[in-house]
């Protein structure tokens, strides 16, 4: 079976659940899709979850106009190939929204072994950015160095001239509290971290944000 015959098939099933309220109601920051059925992410994960990993395949299916083939390319991938570095590149220039851009995260980027050495890389768009940072966020092995690498990005950057910062902030918030989640002795230490920070707009979002989930 080629390509687009598994393409139309796949198409099928998603056109059964098909939902144009959704559609028309669906929130995230970006561009659009060209073609959306609404269908949830939780059905789009079933329907995938039944199909086995296929790298060729969901290359093909990232480089379609459907938001539906897009986010399901992000589960059929192998993420293996993402040691590549243009394989990753591949990946991160087709995030349009922060829908991807979580998606990616989620199901692609945050198995990639190489993610670290790509935290703070310059020349990449602030959804790029944002996906990288949400990988990071549920990286099994997230690490306290990531945290700060992430921090000194912020504070060495003009939030006002990139947009979406505040999905930066965001990412950064669920990264923190990822690694203290992971490594429970270093709460201290995060919290020390904290009251070092300044009184920059993020620096109050990051303090007040990870204080009170930090508390439980």
């Amino acid at each position: 079976m080629n390509h687009t015959t598994q393409m139309v098939a796949l198409l099928t099933a998603f056109r059964r659940e098909r939902n144009g309220l959704v559609a028309d109601t669906m929130l995230f920051h970006g561009a659009g899709y060209g073609l959306n059925y609404g269908v949830s992410l939780a059905t789009v994960r079933r329907v995938v979850r039944e199909l086995p990993t296929d790298h060729a395949f969901a290359r093909f299916l990232y480089e379609q106009d459907v938001r539906e083939l897009k986010l399901a390319a992000l589960h059929l991938a192998d993420v293996a190939c993402l040691s590549q570095g243009a394989e990753l590149i591949f990946w991160l220039q087709g995030i349009r929204n922060s829908e991807m851009a979580e998606e990616a995260a989620f199901a692609l980027l945050s198995w990639c072994a190489d993610l670290a050495t790509w935290l703070d890389a310059a020349d990449l768009t602030p959804l790029q950015r944002y996906a990288l940072w949400m990988a990071a966020a549920r990286h099994a092995e997230a690490e306290a160095a990531w945290f700060e690498r992430v921090v000194q990005y912020l504070s060495h950057t003009d939030m006002e001239a990139h947009e979406y910062h505040r999905l930066w902030w965001q990412a950064a918030v669920l990264l923190g509290e990822q690694v203290v989640r992971q490594q429970p002795a270093l709460r201290m230490k995060m919290t020390e971290r904290l009251s070092a920070l300044g009184h920059a707009p993020w620096e109050e979002y990051l303090r007040e944000e990870l204080t009170w989930r930090l508390a439980y």
